[in-house]
């Protein structure tokens, strides 16, 4: 059997597909979104592979997790928003923005140091993990922008960027102290 080629040639038209097989040019808002949220995806990746040795990567994975959860969400087009949320498809939920929430108050109540505005850069992990939030940030912004284009998403999932944000900056200012 011949392997399946990840070179499908479908976009050589400069379109793309939404989850649903609409198809859509490559700059479209929501494949911008999803773009953002994939560089995030790879921007935690380099702040997991970075990370001190014996430090646990577990929240970072599984914000990671999510974000495929979340992308899937967003590339679909409002038409068949009702479609993905009757399907299989893993959801980002309340218990999600529940764990994020607790670990940014777990790092508060540790008070990491910092003065003033953060100078990314102290170690490679700590601008990791700046990378990340930035990368966060501007996904947030891609994502608030989507319903100027007709795609409402719930609440939820802008909460839930936000929060992961917050978190990325304070996990870098904890890294810087390492």
């Amino acid at each position: 059997m011949t392997p399946r080629s990840i070179a499908t040639r479908t976009g050589d038209d400069g379109t793309t597909s939404l989850l649903y097989g609409q198809r859509v040019p490559k700059d479209h808002p929501q494949i911008e979104a999803v773009g953002t949220l994939d560089e995030l995806n790879a921007a935690l990746g380099f702040a997991k592979a970075s990370r001190p040795a014996g430090r646990d990567a577990g929240e970072l994975e599984r914000i990671q997790q999510e974000l495929v959860a979340l992308m899937g969400e967003v590339s679909c087009a409002e038409s068949d928003a009702a479609r993905h949320t009757a399907s299989k498809f893993v959801r980002i939920g309340d218990a999600a923005l529940a764990r994020v929430d607790a670990a940014v108050e777990a790092i508060e109540a540790r008070q990491p140091k910092f003065d003033g505005w953060a100078t990314p850069g102290a170690n490679l992990h700590a601008a990791a993990l700046d990378l990340a939030r930035t990368a966060a940030r501007r996904a947030e912004r891609r994502l608030v922008g989507l319903a100027a284009h007709g795609r409402n998403l719930r609440p939820l999932l802008l909460h839930y960027i936000n929060r992961v944000s917050d978190l990325l900056w304070l996990m870098a200012r904890e890294a810087e102290q390492s």
